[in-house]
């Protein structure tokens, strides 16, 4: 019971006990333990997510001019979709803040403790190749599979192996009509197909993800560089 435990210690020190009944006093106690957990669970989520970036929808910047609605924006953060199970797909030149804005709806996300992952596609490459060495894949592709929400970013940077795609397969089609994705990438979802390679797999990965997704394309100037010539 730490969460009780800290706030009788510092009751004690600040002299509070005094002027509470003994029910009144329960309560306080009870409320500082819940709250305490409740923080407890989200640090544990935002950890195991392992998210890039540190970023929250309070810090979203809406005055850049990069064509990002700030209403439909706000509406996802609400997280009805995943309830849904909707999609997201972001778009749009590199340093347009699109990785910012998937990691900020998955900080959403683990503050009203959905259990959330964040993967770069070459990140998802290396783990699919590790676990199948390790013998680890089916527990981890359960994982993956089952997650509340999931993020994969830098879609289309790096070659889809045969492994990978393979594994990407099993992950969209167990999520699909279940759990959201929210995917990531500088490419148009158009030039997607080529990407993902072996023309039936590929259908079958994008009839998956883009026909019920949330589409957010951004456009204009690097931030990192509008940055650099404000300072």
């Amino acid at each position: 019971m730490k969460g009780m435990s800290q706030t009788y210690h510092e009751d004690l020190s600040t002299g509070q006990l005094t002027g509470q009944t003994i029910d009144e006093y329960l309560a306080r106690l009870v409320d500082a333990e819940w709250d305490y957990r409740q923080n407890r669970k989200i640090n544990n989520l935002k950890r195991s997510a392992r998210f890039r970036q540190q970023a929250h929808p309070l810090n979203i910047d809406y005055t850049i001019d990069r064509q990002l609605d700030k209403g439909v924006m706000q509406r996802l953060l609400r997280l009805d979709f995943i309830k849904r199970a909707e999609n997201i797909i972001f778009t749009g030149l590199t340093g347009t803040g699109k990785s910012y804005l998937a990691q900020a709806i998955g900080t959403s996300a683990c503050e009203h403790a959905y259990r959330t992952l964040y993967y770069p596609m070459s990140v998802l490459g290396d783990t699919v190749a590790a676990v199948k060495l390790q013998g680890n894949y089916a527990k981890w592709i359960k994982k993956v599979q089952k997650t509340s929400l999931l993020i994969l970013d830098d879609f289309g940077l790096t070659t889809i192996d045969s492994i990978t795609r393979k594994a990407l397969m099993d992950i969209v089609d167990f999520r699909y009509a279940n759990h959201p994705t929210v995917i990531v990438s500088q490419l148009p979802v158009a030039q997607w197909h080529p990407l993902i390679g072996e023309s039936t797999i590929a259908d079958a990965i994008l009839d998956r993800i883009v026909h019920n997704a949330h589409r957010i394309e951004l456009k204009g100037e690097s931030m990192r560089k509008q940055n650099k010539i404000s300072r």
